[in-house]
């Protein structure tokens, strides 16, 4: 592999094959494409508490959507400086939020907070409603689609860290640290959250920190953590719209995307490619309104559960491809993974034993009648790909 080769689709397409780079890049765009599409369910949802617990019609939720969307897109036009500042800032707000549950949680387990409802704080709320498995096996799978979910974006990990000036050094330590931040921020929280309130006393219309903080008598705590949950959606929009548009960028200057997306503005941003990756959010959000209209609900949980479902799949089969990079890496450059000075145990075996896993997930999504809707309809997309991969390698 040459120098120059940073990114996953560089190595799919060394490695594999033209066809796998212009399957993976494409098909990582409407990845986060799809977040987008996710995280304007989820911004209405969270708005609701603002209108008194109410849903919102669905011409109210495309016009939050629509504002949302324009508001995002700004920031984008401007510089690439203010989208650092802003991620700088969102990002402080929920590690903030975060670390204080896991503190207030704690100490409301260890004094044997009580609350209003008569539920005493006690890790023994883990297992004393129904067990550990109070659902079933089924209960059991159907979490995977959201689990699976929560790691979208470790696969930049790698990206980011071998581009740094120090690479050997750098990679290894941002790969350990990822089992420590899921212990801290995933586990953790969610460990608070289930001793605090039992699994069957949550209640699905208010968020998790909003009824800690409640149940822990902090003023206003509601107004607060609803603004939290706000930020921490707004900062994943923010984030997808500008990965987007630069693998947008990325791919128009492989010719494996229209010239204009390749352009740069004043600024020094794909302002077209970063419009038209709004666009296509935008026309998701449109289809959701569609779909409320026609079946007479407001269900944002539906929309973010559908969303979020396509967004998994798409996820699962660029992190195949990059499984199967690795195995042919190791398969066809020995000599190069002998002077790796980072080496993963059992690389190879472990790259099975994933795909197999992320297969049986796809089993398991097609076992929920909501996630399989999504399952029905991802593969019209792989449909475009065949078809755009034609007209491109015609073209070159």
């Amino acid at each position: 592999m040459s120098c120059t080769e940073k990114s996953f689709i560089d190595l799919s397409t060394d490695l594999i094959g033209p066809w796998a780079g212009y399957f993976v890049g494409w098909t990582y765009w409407l990845c986060w494409v799809t977040i987008g599409i996710a995280d304007l369910s989820a911004i209405i949802y969270y708005l609701e508490f603002f209108n008194g617990g109410e849903s919102f019609t669905p011409m109210g939720g495309l016009l939050i959507s629509t504002v949302a969307i324009l508001f995002v897109l700004g920031l984008n036009l401007v510089t690439v400086k203010l989208f650092g500042e802003m991620e700088f800032w969102f990002a402080m707000v929920k590690i903030t939020a975060i670390i204080v549950l896991i503190v207030v949680g704690l100490w409301m387990i260890f004094t044997g907070f009580t609350s209003t409802s008569g539920t005493v704080a006690s890790v023994s709320n883990l297992w004393t409603h129904g067990g550990m498995f109070p659902k079933g096996l089924d209960g059991f799978l159907a979490g995977f689609q959201i689990a699976i979910f929560a790691f979208v974006g470790v696969e930049l990990v790698g990206t980011t860290a071998a581009e740094t000036q120090d690479p050997k050094r750098n990679l290894p330590k941002a790969i350990n640290s990822i089992p420590i931040r899921i212990i801290i921020f995933y586990v953790l929280a969610l460990f608070v959250v289930m001793c605090v309130t039992p699994w069957d006393q949550i209640n699905p219309k208010v968020s998790p920190f909003v009824n800690i903080f409640s149940q822990a008598g902090v003023a206003s705590a509601a107004i607060i953590m609803n603004l939290v949950v706000l930020s921490s959606v707004m900062s994943s929009m923010n984030s997808g719209v500008f990965s987007t548009s630069r693998m947008l960028f990325g791919l128009s200057t492989d010719q494996q995307a229209p010239k204009l997306f390749g352009k740069l503005s004043k600024s020094a941003v794909p302002s077209k490619a970063l419009v038209f990756s709004s666009i296509c959010i935008f026309i998701g959000a449109f289809v959701q309104f569609i779909y409320k209209v026609q079946t007479g609900t407001n269900d944002e949980v539906t929309a973010f559960t559908l969303a979020t479902t396509l967004s998994t799949i798409l996820f699962i089969c660029v992190w195949i491809i990059i499984m199967w990079s690795y195995i042919n890496y190791r398969k066809n450059r020995p000599e190069l993974h002998a002077q790796s000075t980072f080496k993963l145990p059992g690389g190879v075996f472990t790259c099975w034993v994933v795909i197999l896993f992320f297969l049986a997930t796809i089993y398991f999504l097609a076992l929920d009648e909501t996630t399989l809707e999504s399952l029905k309809v991802s593969p019209i997309w792989f449909v475009i790909l065949a078809i755009g991969y034609i007209f491109y390698k015609k073209k070159n």
